[in-house]
């Protein structure tokens, strides 16, 4: 048997905080997807992986040596109710890694059969939810977005049975754990104190080493996530990435993107965008997603406060929750600094001052309501904004109904460019370096300002996404017709975003409107 190094610490740790449990086995495994790259990183034998032990393996048929499987408890707030249990119904933790970075690392399998989490499902997985996962979970790597990964899906040989029937599949994910804020919140509910606490530390030992031995540490990890999700989401809405189903199980302590089920990518421009069929108030549209992330958070808070205070100890109680309230109000702040990072990036501007901060946010603001009013694809608007930086900014106005509906704002962002570029020369002048400068001149290469804004910008602002109808196709020929060539190909695509080439163009083509309109996705549960 292949060798996994394990190194299972929530299994030695958190006894009773989980059920031991084994995957159900399947009849006919046989490997579809397998991350070499991936698998050498976690420090695994590519070579023997790769073949018929691997698919046993990623299948739940054969246990590596050292493989502890188990299904985490958790609970979850679902659309605003609370759940107080859910859990992993159809997932198993085998165990974890100490990859090639030195970073823990979570391996687990969904769709491997019912647990005692399973609330009356089936405990499987479908082919495509579980193709999905590869797809948007590798473009969102290749975006550098913090994300959970495939490792590996394996079909099972036998059905699935959904509004369909369907092929059955394994997905092995790889996360840095899969901590949630649904799991603090299980334990809060019952008035596990003592698990509650053990959670915590395993959590800020996992996650937040330095707070460890500190005395407000449940407070220090509340600061900390909430600085992880701040820049998480602020990097969905910097690529117009929608997750479909924000509930508190899906909101993870690590900061990373977890379940891609009814996720989708914007095209034409609109907050209120909605695909998911289970969101009938759009709850989870894209431009709530701040909002909820804030909401989720206060959860945490929630669940956290036993821990900063004796619920009988009222001064004591009520400074707990000052504390809590004071991080969760700090939250928009948070979020909105790091959006205004990724929005200059996007822009072509370096980090300015503080004193430059409402402009540019205003300046960001306003080209996202250019681009709402005049309904232009989201991700090709900021591609194009490249070339107008170049000096040709004809293909942006291709995007138009009104081609000259850009040009006063195009006034606007070109004279602050030229204002940052201006800056830049000063300092150069008065002796400082060009990076002390910071200015659009540091370019490396000698290259005019405007070019390097423009190779900058390329770089930061991607010409494929894992559009909705490119994604959809895959999944149907794999699906339906069980050729993968169409998936292997937009995979190829998405791992190179910002490569502009004749290859890369079917991928980088939005869907006709119609289509978008009547798009929606499903959970795949």
């Amino acid at each position: 048997m292949t060798a996994f190094a394990f190194d299972n610490s929530y299994a030695r740790e958190l006894p009773g905080l989980y059920v031991p449990f084994r995957p159900v086995a399947v009849p006919a495994p046989r490997l579809l997807y397998f991350n070499r790259e991936l698998a050498l990183e976690l420090g695994l034998d590519d070579a023997a992986l790769a073949g018929a032990q691997g698919a046993e393996i990623f299948a739940g048929n054969a246990l590596p040596d050292g493989a502890e499987p188990l299904a985490q408890a958790y609970a979850g707030h679902q659309f605003g109710g609370f759940s107080p249990q859910l859990g992993d119904g159809r997932a198993l933790l085998l165990g974890e890694l100490i990859d090639s970075h030195g970073r823990r690392r979570d391996i687990a399998l969904k769709g491997s059969g019912r647990t005692p989490f399973a609330r009356g499902g089936d405990g499987k997985a479908a082919l495509g939810p579980m193709l999905r996962e590869v797809l948007v979970g590798e473009a969102m790597y290749a975006l550098g977005i913090p994300t959970t990964r495939a490792l590996a899906v394996v079909a099972t040989g036998e059905p699935v049975y959904r509004e369909q029937v369907l092929p059955g599949a394994v997905l092995t994910r790889v996360a840095a754990s899969h901590l949630r804020v649904g799991t603090f919140e299980y334990f809060a509910a019952r008035g596990e104190l003592d698990s509650l606490r053990r959670l915590a530390d395993y959590a800020i030992a996992r996650h937040d080493p330095a707070l460890a031995g500190s005395a407000d540490r449940p407070l220090g990890l509340l600061r900390a996530v909430a600085q992880r999700q701040a820049e998480l989401v602020a990097q969905w809405m910097n690529v117009g990435f929608i997750h479909g189903v924000m509930n508190t199980d899906n909101t993870t302590i690590s900061g990373e993107t977890i379940d891609y089920g009814p996720c989708a990518f914007i095209e034409a421009y609109d907050p209120a965008t909605v695909f998911s069929s289970i969101d009938q108030g759009g709850r989870y549209a894209f431009g709530n997603q701040p909002q909820i992330a804030r909401w989720n958070l206060a959860r945490l808070a929630e669940a956290l406060l036993p821990l900063l205070a004796d619920v009988d100890d009222v001064p004591a109680a009520e400074r707990a929750v000052a504390q809590v309230t004071e991080v969760i109000d700090a939250f928009p702040a948070l979020y909105r600094a790091a959006l205004l990072r990724g929005q200059r990036a996007k822009l072509g501007l370096r980090d300015g001052d503080a004193a430059d901060d409402a402009a540019d946010g205003a300046l960001a603001d306003d080209w996202l309501a250019l681009l709402h009013r005049e309904r232009v694809d989201f991700t090709l608007a900021w591609r194009r904004l490249a070339a107008a930086a170049a000096g040709d900014a004809s293909a942006l106005r291709a995007l138009f109904v009104e081609p000259s509906a850009p040009d006063a704002w195009l006034v606007r962002w070109r004279a602050r460019c030229a204002a940052e570029d201006a800056a830049a020369d000063d300092a150069a002048a008065d002796g400082a370096t060009v990076d002390e400068a910071g200015g659009a001149a540091a370019t490396g290469s000698g290259a005019p300002p405007a070019l390097a804004r423009a190779r900058r910008m390329r770089e930061v602002n991607p010409y494929v996404i894992a559009r909705n109808h490119r994604v959809e196709e895959a999944l149907a020929a794999a699906s339906d017709e069980g050729d993968l060539a169409p998936f292997e190909r937009l995979l190829a695509a998405l791992r190179r975003p910002f490569d502009e080439n004749d290859a890369q163009a079917p991928y980088a083509e939005p869907a006709p409107a119609e289509v978008t309109a009547g798009y929606r996705t499903f959970c795949g549960t």
